[in-house]
């Protein structure tokens, strides 16, 4: 990863961070040390663009659709909103599919070749395998908080599958977002 000098003040997506800072603190209060485990992990991840210096557009999607994904949950949004869980699942997939892809491509474990069309399909297919990853991940630490932490969390055959077609779907649509970003930007410009 190419080493930066210049730092910079706060960004758009530090509000984000900050509500994540209280998102922890509130969650553990009222919701118990799931939740606190819960908005942990969501403060992590908010950090990673950050430290990645992604695109405020990205580091603001990216951050707020794991925040709103995780007060979702612990306020019964999805149980009132079926299809709430189905799209947070599309779309939160979608972005962590993209930020590992730019991951990948800035330590480069991943090169966007010079020719276009294959260069493309191969962005496609490379961001849609790493949320298909990333989908089953999710899908897992799901039944391990339902077998070991909280027999509340959902899961099931039908809601499982349900989850990963979104999430392959929405890093599907990811990748060709991002494949058309890059065409847009032209090869070798860092993403």
């Amino acid at each position: 990863m190419p080493r930066r000098t210049a730092e910079r003040g706060l960004v758009p997506g530090d509000v984000v961070r900050a509500a994540a800072v209280g998102s922890l603190a509130v969650g553990i209060v009222a919701f118990g040390g799931v939740a606190g485990a819960l908005f942990f992990l969501v403060l992590g991840g908010v950090l990673v663009p950050r430290f990645l210096r992604l695109p405020a557009a990205l580091d603001l999607c990216f951050g707020s659709s794991l925040l709103l994904a995780a007060w979702a949950s612990q306020l019964g949004w999805y149980e009132a909103v079926p299809w709430l869980d189905l799209l947070v699942h599309a779309v939160c997939t979608g972005l962590v599919a993209v930020v590992g892809v730019i991951i990948m491509i800035r330590w480069q474990l991943l090169e966007v070749g010079p020719h276009p069309g294959r260069a493309t399909a191969g962005l496609v297919a490379i961001t849609t395998a790493v949320g298909a990853l990333s989908a089953i991940v999710w899908e897992v630490g799901e039944w391990v908080g339902h077998t070991y932490l909280d027999e509340g969390i959902d899961v099931g055959y039908s809601d499982t599958v349900a989850d990963l077609a979104f999430g392959l779907s929405g890093a599907m649509l990811a990748g060709l977002a991002l494949a058309a970003q890059d065409q847009a930007w032209g090869r070798g410009r860092d993403t």
